[in-house]
């Protein structure tokens, strides 16, 4: 079908398609959706107060305009006086689809970047407490800082290797990529099966234990081996 769209009369001007941007290309990869997976190392589901062998994977979504760019500031968040780092592996998905096969999983992938999942903690717990979903705690703007993606065509498909974050220069998370419970393919795999896929998609593929609060001033600064570093100020 003919796209028609720059000739529709909107109510008003649509807002920018969210993207980010490629290690060593002058492209940008547009966002569909941002999916994160929960308690995805075992260290973290315990420390979370979880048992990670009864577990399912799990997931929740951030809105794909919570993406912050490598080179902006982390604007600490309204109505928290507990913001949490988590750093994560993120895939990037080029392909999509239904009930895609594990063994199929890694070819619909084009790259990997470096994440953040911010999260208000205090908001969360308030909405666990509640059985309510976990939006207000995960959800804010600015809440999924992200470095540039790495094309798998550079990187390949990590899956063994040191991710770590550090606040103001002191080691708060670190782990290997290998201790994810659930590993990449699994992952596209399981979220296949609830939701149709789409290029576009981005995957926040979990946390090691360590998370801890930041305030204004701090500088977090988060590592996945091939992926480098990526750094955010809190202000």
């Amino acid at each position: 079908m003919k796209d028609t769209s720059s000739h529709r009369n909107f109510v008003f001007e649509p807002a920018p398609v969210p993207t980010l941007a490629v290690a060593g290309r002058d492209a940008v990869f547009p966002i569909h959706r941002i999916y994160c997976v929960g308690r995805n190392f075992a260290d973290h589901a315990i420390e979370m107060g979880h048992d990670p062998d009864k577990e399912p994977p799990f997931f929740f979504q951030k809105n794909p305009d919570t993406i912050l760019a490598l080179g902006q500031d982390f604007p600490y968040p309204a109505m928290s006086s507990d913001v949490h780092h988590e750093v994560e592996l993120v895939v990037a998905l080029a392909k999509g689809g239904r009930d895609i096969p594990a063994e199929h999983a890694l070819d619909c992938v084009y790259g990997y970047a470096v994440g953040l999942d911010m999260t208000r903690r205090d908001l969360q717990g308030e909405a666990k407490k509640l059985g309510r979903p976990w939006e207000t705690g995960k959800a804010f703007e600015a809440s999924a800082p992200c470095g540039p993606l790495h094309p798998v065509s550079d990187v390949g498909h990590p899956a063994q290797g040191a991710i770590w974050l550090k606040v103001n220069g002191e080691t708060r998370q670190s782990g290997d990529l290998n201790q994810m419970i659930w590993k990449v393919p699994e992952m596209i795999a399981y979220l296949s099966r609830l939701f149709e896929l789409k290029p576009g998609d981005l995957i926040f593929a979990g946390t090691p234990a360590g998370v801890g609060a930041v305030f204004r001033g701090d500088e977090m600064t988060g590592y996945v081996e091939g992926l480098g570093e990526v750094r955010f100020r809190v202000v």
